[in-house]
């Protein structure tokens, strides 16, 4: 396991922070409030540690499957409109994130990224119905030969900073690195109606592991 390069300078400045309320608190306040400070202080350094791993997994980038791009829970499996690209029906899939999961975010499929844009917005609880179109949100479409995919990063009432490395024109592999977000989310998948969906309602999926669908 290693920890995520967008880590790096929040645990730098938790340290500093601790560091210096620990030994105020050691130094006007003797005794066992000290001790529960510096108990507190551990426990949320070593979640935020948890928070930023990233774990050593086997990514097999099979050809003719849509990979989960994220860690975390089914919430969402339904045919709607979306209106941000495409306009017209698609099914979506939706997984959210607890704050205990693994927060990087993979490409679900191989091909050339034809489309990016970053919208600031709200930070309503990311299973809120409407979470996917006011909240801060970021979206990247990557189309192949057989198939077009829009993933959407989406940040929760927690999250606050959603990193996007996918540029128009990149050429995506699948469970390749493309997005972070810090602190609670969901991802949304939109996939062609008719695309045979491997997954289903509150299941558990792994990004770069788990096949959400098939093409």
């Amino acid at each position: 396991m290693t920890l995520h390069k967008e880590g790096y300078k929040i645990l730098r400045n938790e340290i500093i922070i601790f560091a210096i309320l620990n030994y105020l608190a050691y130094y006007y306040i003797p005794g066992y409030f000290a001790y529960f400070i510096t108990a507190l202080s551990s426990f949320f350094f070593i979640m935020s540690v948890y928070f930023f791993r990233l774990p050593n997994r086997k990514l097999e980038r099979k050809e003719g499957v849509v990979y989960s791009p994220c860690d975390g829970k089914v919430v969402v499996i339904e045919e709607i409109t979306e209106t941000e690209y495409y306009k017209d029906k698609r099914m979506q899939v939706s997984i959210f994130m607890s704050p205990l999961n693994v927060h990087n975010q993979l490409y679900p499929i191989s091909g050339q990224v034809k489309y990016t844009k970053y919208h600031p917005g709200k930070y309503l609880v990311a299973w809120h119905p409407k979470s996917s179109i006011l909240n801060e949100r970021s979206t990247v479409v990557v189309k192949n030969e057989r198939i077009t995919v829009l993933f959407r990063q989406i940040a929760g009432a927690v999250a606050r900073r959603i990193v996007t490395y996918a540029k128009k024109g990149d050429i995506a592999t699948s469970s390749d690195e493309y997005g972070f977000i810090k602190f609670g989310s969901r991802v949304d998948v939109f996939l062609p109606v008719g695309t045979k969906i491997s997954i289903k309602m509150n299941e558990v999926v792994k990004a770069g592991q788990s096949i959400i669908a098939t093409y």
